[in-house]
């Protein structure tokens, strides 16, 4: 025979089957509640990991931005200088060509030779090269046309005689080259006007 009090036990009640029911409601709730705050703190982690690569990213390119531009202002002040320097080796080479020989002492003659020297290996150690421009065509790029001259010894539009020296580094020209330009005597142009007209 069965102990009513043991049924009682072993069988649930409508009453503990709702309580229950709400335990469990109330539990899903929270967990759902729980999922949804992970899920809004996982999507914030991401959007702050971005903001954080963003902000990186933009701090390197800051840095590079600065090392160029410190790089470019250096450039730009050495060149400044060395355009200065171009002055005074042109002065100090256009004296020695007016000074007669024998009209100084030989040792000041050589002291200012030693003194174009040494301005002249400083622009070599930057790197700083003459522009060989006697013969060659006229770039205007490179040279600077301070005159035309007829003359029948070079092709027309080709370099005649180099009035200042043209120096650059790598391929950027420091100071363009001042030259005079060939171009064929006028008789000579009439001359070919004409066997272009006969022909």
């Amino acid at each position: 025979m069965k102990d009513p009090s043991m049924s009682e036990k072993c069988e649930p009640s409508d009453t503990s089957t709702q309580e229950c029911g709400e335990k469990n409601k109330n539990e899903s709730c929270e967990e759902s509640e729980i999922q949804a705050l992970l899920d809004e703190a996982l999507n914030e982690k991401s959007q702050f990991r971005a903001m954080a690569q963003r902000a990186q990213a933009d701090l390197e390119n800051y840095k590079k931005r600065a090392l160029k531009e410190r790089d470019e202002l250096r450039i730009s002040t050495n060149e400044t200088l060395l355009i200065k320097i171009l002055s005074v080796i042109d002065d100090l080479e256009r004296a020695m060509e007016l000074i007669p020989q024998d009209s100084v002492a030989p040792g000041w003659l050589d002291g200012l030779s030693l003194v174009i020297r040494n301005l002249v290996g400083i622009l070599d150690s930057e790197n700083i090269q003459k522009i060989d421009a006697l013969g060659l065509p006229f770039n205007p790029w490179e040279f600077e046309a301070i005159q035309y001259q007829e003359s029948e010894e070079t092709e027309d539009g080709n370099i005649l005689k180099v009035l200042r020296d043209g120096y650059k580094r790598n391929d950027k020209i420091i100071r363009a080259a001042q030259v005079v330009v060939a171009k064929k005597p006028e008789d000579k142009i009439d001359s070919e006007n004409e066997e272009e007209d006969l022909s």
